[in-house]
């Protein structure tokens, strides 16, 4: 079968790193790949190795940014673009299903249903405003796809409440990972790199540098942190999302505010993902927004580090509140404290939880698991 997949961005990051998966699974299975991106990156050289055709072209993405009068009609116009050039693509490739990878892309919905072509959505996120948005949204998901895959169980309750008729069918397939490739048997290099002693808590966190990601709330957790253990450093790894950039202001002013510039370090974007992990104490992903099913949690586990993340969305599917790691409040430093303080203070516990993550990678949401699913919805509608 001819596979057109249309994906709304070509960085390295979570739904990214799934979509280069869910290539490798298909193309095993003789199905062929197209990709769609938006812009030149690391992912295409990526889905080029694992045997996708990638083509460069323009999706019309949906971002925040375009949430005004003026943006709205950008949109309109590089929509109607990108469907001409979507159909044109579709003939020359005779596409016979199209497999759009994030809510951020419509066309392939639209040019879909115009070609009576069978259409997957992969729902990667949890879209809380505006409302007006998320209706229109939860409109075309309900109307313009032939299944829809969601990552947690949290993305589907979300979804579902605002779909005022059946979904299609609707499948809750975890990401899966191969934990072998962040086991380590030499180590990590991190703290030779940040000239950081062995006995310095490292406490860390990797995201793109987005307004819901929590960088922030990273920052103020560590603030409360510094005056409960001084010999820590706080790491933040990844780059901004495009458009974005401006946050980097704001996270520079917030760390001299509170005292933080001595105390952390910012890695910036980092391809070496378990090698940064490995050098970490504790992970902390401290998104104030539900973040749906972030794959860098499975990654920490991987890695046999104790998570620590704010309790909502597709977290509540992976970490288990003392046992894995520990749950936190999105919105009080104070409260996050007091919960990861049997954490900061015993490493033993931190070698437990890790151990414990790392089985449970394995057992719910392993590689293997993830192609297995993904084959039967595809054999299901081929």
């Amino acid at each position: 079968m001819n596979i057109l997949f249309l994906h709304s961005a070509s960085d390295l990051y979570g739904s990214g790193k799934i979509l280069a998966d869910t290539i490798v699974i298909l193309t095993k299975q003789n199905h062929r790949c197209t990709v769609c991106l938006p812009e030149e990156g690391p992912l295409k050289k990526e889905l080029e190795d694992r045997g996708a055709v990638v083509i460069i072209t323009g999706l019309g993405i949906i971002r925040r940014k375009f949430f005004s009068f003026i943006g709205i009609l950008n949109r309109f116009f590089a929509l109607t673009i990108a469907i001409i050039r979507l159909s044109i693509i579709i003939r020359q490739k005779k596409i016979n299903l199209i497999y759009s990878n994030t809510t951020a892309v419509l066309a392939g919905a639209v040019v879909a249903r115009m070609l009576r072509i069978r259409h997957i959505w992969h729902v990667h996120e949890i879209i809380v405003k505006p409302i007006g948005f998320v209706k229109f949204l939860s409109y075309f998901l309900g109307n313009y796809s032939d299944r829809v895959i969601v990552v947690s169980n949290p993305v589907k309750d979300y979804w579902s409440q605002y779909i005022k008729k059946p979904l299609p069918q609707i499948s809750v397939i975890h990401n899966g990972i191969d934990s072998s490739r962040f086991t380590s048997s030499t180590g990590s290099n991190l703290r030779k790199e940040l000239q950081l002693s062995s006995s310095t808590l490292v406490i860390g966190m990797i995201g793109r540098v987005h307004f819901w990601k929590g960088q922030d709330y990273f920052l103020k957790i560590a603030a409360k942190i510094l005056n409960h253990v001084r010999d820590v450093k706080f790491i933040m790894a990844g780059d901004a999302f495009p458009g974005y950039e401006c946050l980097y202001d704001q996270i520079a002013a917030l760390k001299r505010r509170l005292g933080l510039d001595p105390f952390v370090i910012d890695l910036g974007f980092r391809s070496d993902i378990a090698n940064v992990l490995h050098g970490f104490d504790i992970f902390v992903l401290p998104s104030i927004l539900p973040d749906p099913l972030p794959t860098v949690i499975l990654e920490a586990m991987s890695c046999s580090k104790p998570v620590v993340a704010t309790s909502h969305g597709g977290v509540l599917d992976m970490v288990i509140n003392e046992e894995t790691g520990i749950l936190i409040p999105w919105n009080n430093e104070d409260v996050a404290l007091e919960k990861m303080s049997s954490l900061i203070d015993s490493r033993e516990l931190r070698q437990l939880y890790g151990n414990n993550g790392l089985e449970r990678v394995k057992k719910y949401f392993s590689m293997d698991a993830y192609e297995q699913n993904i084959k039967t919805l595809i054999n299901s509608i081929s």
